[in-house]
């Protein structure tokens, strides 16, 4: 479960980034961001904790 979660947020990362340099998404970029700052601050939490 944790690779996937390590997955989803380095796909969202590049989604992110893509995103940045094509300006069409608008405000989904900034949302894609969160998102995977989150996953990867959850990834880093649980990791340290087990």
């Amino acid at each position: 479960m944790g690779n996937l979660l390590y997955l989803l947020a380095v796909i969202l990362i590049i989604g992110w980034i893509l995103g940045f340099f094509v300006y069409s998404a608008g405000g989904l970029i900034h949302i894609l961001l969160v998102i995977a700052v989150i996953a990867v601050v959850l990834r880093l939490i649980r990791g340290r904790a087990v």
